[in-house]
């Protein structure tokens, strides 16, 4: 099957697409929800209900030549491709941020190995915690044109089973996402590996129970914190082996908040993902915490009208970026601005819950990459995750892999955590 992938989208795509837009151009129109048929007043699950398949839709499969081809439109250059690959769809039982029962779905890649196969011969595992992501269609399981499906397809053709979650709420799973909510990151991912392994199973292919981890962006302390939990034995199946978060951010309140709203930062922000992001945190984090009663107590005139309905899971981004404004201020109230650089109650501790990823102590390598021209996700994140981990007693190396956007970030670097991975294999 001959598969083409576009290269990743670019942060300059973003801009572009606000400044040409019309402010307000289209009217928003949401669409109905799908119903949960594992909602709240479902009996709950046993851990070993959790990641049972439901579903399960082959998405692609691509020869050796398929792969080098589709990878080389990102650009990612890799010595590692040596297999073609079959990419699945899948859906599974798991729970909510409250800890009743859900659906998710994720993307599992499996290497073509062929005659390669054997009960013995266990594939290793790679977990990839995806970027932000505020359209439910466009995550890895869903489509391959930004740069995801081909991470996982990239491991997946050096020979590893590739495990990519699609996260609550995105994809074909139930309800909203909480973005940058680390605990559900957690837990869907380790429902994903089990029903990745009850996929292997079906195929005559076996996953080895070690597991290495890297991420990008929002997947940076996603990856972050499926690594304290793998390596604290939150599930008896699996163990952590490796990890290497990309362009995390780490420190929301004392790094990424700051940089954004202060208005005495040097950092050279990216204003319009910048207003993105917080405009997504704050939305989400309300659904969880009760930041506010109204949007206008957060979000000016008229853009507190539109911004909960913009980021329901489906509406596109371009939809999302024409009604919303080009920078951050011209977005919050400047009360809510003074309360994100000094949080306090509920804002506090929504910070706190998901600003913690780095404050453990990893017994496995452990590799920090991130990038110092990066204007969407500044590297100071990266600096606190390593002294917050060194300070735990490990010695975690930063790589800085140059004075490059947040997304060619991404681009630089997961081939060489592949290396790394394969180095350590």
């Amino acid at each position: 099957m001959n598969v083409k992938f576009l290269p990743r989208r670019t942060t300059a795509v973003i801009t572009m697409l606000a400044l040409s837009a019309a402010l307000v151009s289209a009217p928003l129109s949401a669409a109905a929800a799908p119903a949960d048929p594992a909602g709240p007043s479902a009996a709950a699950l046993t851990r070993a209900d959790r990641g049972a398949l439901l579903s399960v839709t082959p998405v692609a499969q691509m020869s050796v030549d398929d792969v080098k081809a589709a990878l080389a439109e990102i650009p990612f250059d890799s010595p590692h491709i040596r297999y073609g690959v079959r990419a699945y769809r899948v859906e599974y039982r798991t729970i909510d941020t409250a800890g009743r029962p859900t659906i998710a779905s994720g993307l599992v890649v499996f290497p073509d190995r062929g005659g390669h196969r054997s009960p013995g011969n266990r594939l290793p595992v790679v977990v990839y915690e995806h970027g932000t992501r505020a359209d439910r269609n466009t995550v890895a399981s869903m489509v391959g044109n930004n740069g995801d499906r081909e991470t996982a397809v990239l491991f997946a053709s050096a020979g590893y089973a590739a495990v990519a979650p699609d996260y609550l709420g995105l994809g074909t799973g139930t309800g909203n996402h909480p973005y940058m909510h680390a605990e559900s990151a957690v837990t869907a991912s380790i429902d994903l590996l089990d029903a990745a392994a009850r996929l292997g199973d079906r195929q005559g292919l076996k996953l080895d129970s070690s597991v290495r981890v890297t991420g990008f962006s929002q997947g940076g302390p996603a990856a972050m914190a499926l690594g304290r939990a793998l390596q604290r034995g939150d599930d008896g199946r699996w163990r952590l082996a490796a990890l290497a978060p990309i362009s995390g951010p780490y420190d929301v309140q004392h790094a990424e908040l700051p940089a954004l709203l202060d208005p005495n930062s040097e950092a050279d922000m990216n204003p319009v993902s910048g207003m993105f992001y917080v405009a997504y945190w704050t939305v989400s984090m309300n659904r969880l915490y009760h930041l506010y009663d109204s949007p206008s107590e957060v979000f000016r005139a008229p853009y507190d009208e539109r911004v909960e309905q913009l980021f329901d899971g489906y509406h596109d981004e371009a939809t999302m970026i024409a009604n919303l404004p080009g920078t951050p201020t011209d977005l919050l109230t400047p009360e809510y601005i003074q309360r994100a650089l000094n949080p306090t109650g509920a804002l506090r501790e929504a910070l706190r819950d998901s600003d913690d990823t780095c404050q453990w102590r990893p017994r496995v390598p452990v590799r920090l990459y991130a990038a110092r021209g990066d204007r969407d996700v500044v590297i100071t994140n990266a600096e606190h995750c390593q002294q917050q981990l060194n300070a735990h007693g490990a010695d975690v190396p930063l790589i800085d892999v140059g004075s490059v956007e947040h997304l060619e970030s991404a681009n630089r670097s997961i081939p060489r955590v592949l290396d790394w991975f394969e180095q350590l294999r």
